[in-house]
């Protein structure tokens, strides 16, 4: 994933859901995508690393806290409001790596990376699944890119 950062400046800043002057991206993805959200008229809130999920860390076995990407709150097809939890991430981040022969530092931080992600995933399905929310993983395949 590209490592482009910087701060969003939102045209509509009555749909953004905290403080409108720090909205950090920190993708060119995740900047397109906040794009999208400004402009979209179906869109009637969002927010962007605003509030955090805790999870277990299966590496040391701590309680953290996990900040998913996006908040998005959405007007469906149907007329009622859907609310979305989103995560963008390259594919290969969320796919279990390959098991190798020779295990090298690469490979175990790999590991680590996919371990802690899927963590952070499952906790987030469950808080969203007890709000009646629904969490995304956004990958450059549904990006389009």
């Amino acid at each position: 994933m590209p490592a482009k950062k910087g701060y969003f400046k939102p045209k509509n800043y009555s749909k953004y859901k905290g403080d409108p002057t720090k909205i950090i991206y920190r993708s060119s993805w995740e900047k397109m995508f906040m794009g999208y959200l400004d402009n979209n008229p179906s869109v009637v809130e969002w927010s962007s690393e605003e509030f955090f999920i805790p999870y277990k860390s299966p590496v040391d076995g701590r309680v953290r806290r996990y900040f998913p990407d996006f908040y998005v709150k959405k007007r469906n097809k149907q007329g009622g409001i859907d609310i979305l939890v989103v995560e963008i991430k390259p594919k290969y981040q969320t796919e279990k790596p390959d098991k190798v022969k020779k295990i090298t530092k690469q490979y175990v931080n790999k590991v680590k990376t996919y371990a802690i992600n899927e963590s952070k995933w499952k906790a987030a399905e469950s808080f969203c699944k007890d709000r009646k929310w629904k969490f995304q993983i956004l990958t450059e395949n549904e990006l389009g890119l």
